[in-house]
């Protein structure tokens, strides 16, 4: 670590590490993120480390928030949000971006300005575009600010399906057929994407899984079982990103795996299984979130498959460069084979999530798994490392 990113000013000798939980954010999965972050906010060790959560509206303002994790669930089947946890609706937020100067300021229009103290790590609770995709890694690799989680690079990678399934292939991992509509060619002939959409079926047959390239918690998501309802479906993709990816059905078994960033490098946690939801097509938002649709954990695999996944996890880890932790999510097909799907770079994060719950079969528990993050983050440099 260069002297220029770890060494500490006084105030930072005289007190303990300031963590700045940023959740929310402008995504489709900004009440999950606000969900997740009050998991977080509960199980901070508030005796070992200060506590700054700021949240990101859906309209992109940095809102200084209350730490009221009890507020930030999904209660009643409604979903929380950034503006109803802000202590001011117009009052800002600043990140200088300066390595010289880590300390935030809180702005209200005709008022001071207000310092908040320097900030020494950021945990981003944030999922999807503008925080999950390098956006926001970038600027704290600007401000100079650690942070937990991969940098821009991986964090870039793991939110695209398209990139993400092309750097798998060039490291050997096996991935599912797929076909990608980038926005242009929507825009100029979209009778020849379809087109491309429907030899695609063709050749893989039907059903097909419609998705937004770059979104999460398997929002915009449909599963199409003939032509009839194709538009319909990249019409709902398209509305949370131009940018589509189509997938076709792998006839297997979900299984997930944690991989989790230690001293001597990545290990993975004991896998898990998602089994089918019969009240559902697909393992999507609704089973995910609302009905809470539960894993069994660990899966019910072979020792042999165990270690296969475990591995094929770490490698997944290892091709995007990630850091801190990722989810890597599988298919185990009818023939035996185990099929990434994808990876997630800041997966779910409540305790019931599948993260959190293949680490505390593993041995690490939810506050413990907090605290590595945190203490991973603080331990390492920004800028190129």
């Amino acid at each position: 670590m260069s002297s220029e990113t770890s060494s500490q000013s006084p105030e930072q000798q005289r007190r303990k590490p300031r963590v700045a939980v940023v959740f929310g954010g402008r995504s489709s999965e900004h009440a999950i993120s606000v969900v997740t972050a009050g998991a977080v906010l509960r199980s901070i060790d508030r005796s070992k480390y200060e506590v700054l959560p700021i949240g990101i509206t859906t309209d992109g303002r940095w809102a200084l928030t209350a730490d009221e994790p009890e507020r930030m669930a999904i209660t009643d089947r409604k979903l929380p949000s950034v503006a109803e946890l802000a202590e001011s609706a117009e009052g800002g937020v600043v990140l200088p971006v300066d390595p010289a100067n880590r300390e935030v300021v809180y702005t209200e229009p005709g008022a001071v300005p207000k310092a908040l103290g320097e900030v020494d790590v950021v945990f981003p609770m944030l999922h999807g575009p503008y925080g999950e995709d390098g956006t926001l890694q970038g600027l704290l690799e600007l401000s100079g600010v650690p942070y937990v989680g991969s940098g821009v690079l991986a964090s870039a990678v793991g939110q695209d399906k398209e990139y993400m399934k092309r750097v798998f292939t060039s490291f050997g991992l096996a991935v599912g057929p797929y076909v990608t509509v980038r926005p242009r060619e929507w825009e100029l002939d979209p009778a020849a994407a379809r087109k491309k959409i429907v030899d695609f079926a063709g050749e893989h047959g039907w059903p097909l899984f419609v998705k937004p390239a770059r979104a999460g918690s398997s929002i915009g998501i449909t599963k199409v079982d003939d032509l009839a309802g194709l538009d319909e479906a990249i019409e709902e993709a398209q509305r949370h990103d131009p940018k589509i990816i189509v997938e076709a059905l792998l006839r297997g078994r979900e299984i997930e795996c944690g991989v989790l960033e230690f001293e001597d490098g990545p290990r993975a946690s004991v896998p898990a299984e998602i089994p089918p939801v019969s009240s559902h097509d697909f393992y999507d938002f609704e089973a995910k979130y609302i009905d809470s649709a539960s894993g069994i954990v660990p899966a019910p695999l072979t020792p042999e498959q165990t270690a296969q996944v475990q591995r094929l996890a770490v490698d997944a880890f290892e091709a995007a460069s990630c850091e801190g932790l990722v989810r890597a999510d599988f298919f185990l097909t009818e023939d035996g084979t185990f099929v990434i799907n994808e990876i997630n770079t800041m997966p779910g994060f409540t305790p019931i999530s599948m993260y959190p719950r293949m680490w505390q079969e593993t041995g690490v528990s939810y506050p413990e798994l907090v605290d590595r993050l945190i203490q991973a983050a603080l331990r390492r440099s920004t800028g190129l490392r």
